[in-house]
């Protein structure tokens, strides 16, 4: 068994078709059939189904190639290490909830490392894909969040895939809303001042459980709902209809306009956001990087690894008033919960 040969069933998979797969490595379709022959010949497996309508990863060919898939990413590590910047052409993914930060240390990432040649993927997309990405060594590192009602679900399939989660910061949960919306101004939201408007969230697909939502599951009904695969429509929908969305508070105007707020949202658990690797993979140069850029746009200061100081820190036009922090580290809000306790109080009072 080579790493050539693990190269090649990897990018079979990827691709789907044995043709693409050829054309993508520059050999001859024959040499990547034999080559895959012997491979299989040698672990004693089929890693492929081939049907008349193509070709598929066989259920044990899933589990090897998530194996191969790791075995290339140490080989990589091997070689940035000691190669440097000579290593050839440089690759990277992550697959992430919709989170701005995420993107922002995207593109620090590319301004350090955007070379010539590379080849880098940012997946914005479900949650049960981000799982599933990075449990196959699709993505290196997945971004998403915890709270008190997913954690259990979602700790138990991250052991399951041999994942851990790491928790970047702890977020008081606020609401994107539009800078018209008739509760621009409010200093916080509850739940019930948003009965009347609709409630905007991104769909999950098949998976599209509360515990995979990328927004707070609240145990007030929405009479309004409305679901959406990008930002960018979302936040038209936020515009247009005086919808709203559940989100960690932190805004970047460059990527969703000046016509969005973000305002504390009253009575809900905190939002653990951090970030999935696979227990037995070590981080590239590059993803040590990328962590310590996501650090520098969600810290007053960068704790990440040496690498990542080296990237110039950009802050966030606005974090979500409950995220913000005064020079020595205490909220700048005071104590949330009771903020929240003394909103409500004029709520009912009127």
């Amino acid at each position: 068994m080579t790493l050539q040969q693990l190269r090649y069933v990897v990018m079979v998979a990827d691709t789907g078709t044995i043709t693409e797969a050829a054309n993508r490595l520059y050999i001859s379709q024959p040499s990547l059939t034999n080559a895959i022959h012997e491979l299989e010949k040698e672990m004693g497996i089929n890693i492929f189904n081939r049907s008349n309508k193509g070709i598929s990863p066989s259920i044990e060919g899933e589990v090897f190639l998530g194996y191969a898939r790791q075995v290339l990413e140490q080989a990589k590590v091997l070689e940035d290490k000691y190669k440097g910047d000579d290593g050839g052409k440089k690759s990277f993914c992550v697959s992430t909830q919709h989170y701005s930060f995420a993107v922002n240390a995207f593109v620090d990432l590319i301004k350090r490392y955007g070379q010539d040649e590379y080849d880098f993927s940012i997946r914005e997309t479900q949650t049960y894909e981000i799982i599933d990405d990075v449990a196959r060594m699709r993505s290196e590192i997945g971004i998403l969040f915890m709270n008190d009602f997913n954690e259990k679900v979602l700790n138990k399939i991250l052991r399951a895939n041999d994942l851990e989660f790491h928790e970047l910061f702890v977020a008081k949960p606020h609401v994107f809303i539009s800078r018209k919306h008739p509760l621009a101004k409010n200093d916080i939201i509850t739940n019930e001042e948003l009965e009347a408007y609709p409630y905007l969230s991104f769909e999950q697909g098949e998976h599209n459980s509360f515990y995979f939502s990328e927004e707070i599951f609240s145990t007030t009904e929405r009479k309004k709902n409305i679901r959406v695969r990008d930002r960018a429509t979302l936040f038209n929908l936020l515009i247009g209809l005086n919808g709203y969305t559940v989100c960690s508070g932190v805004i970047d105007e460059k990527l969703n306009g000046k016509d969005i707020i973000s305002v504390p949202l009253a009575d809900e658990s905190d939002m653990r956001i951090g970030y999935i690797v696979h227990r037995k993979a070590i981080l590239s140069r590059l993803g040590n990087t990328y962590l310590g850029a996501l650090a520098n746009y969600l810290t007053s200061g960068s704790d990440g690894p040496e690498d990542s100081v080296k990237i110039p820190q950009r802050k966030l036009q606005h974090r979500g008033r409950f995220n913000e922090m005064r020079d020595d580290g205490e909220p700048a809000c005071g104590d949330v919960r009771e903020k929240a306790a003394e909103h409500m109080r004029r709520v009912k009072a009127t």
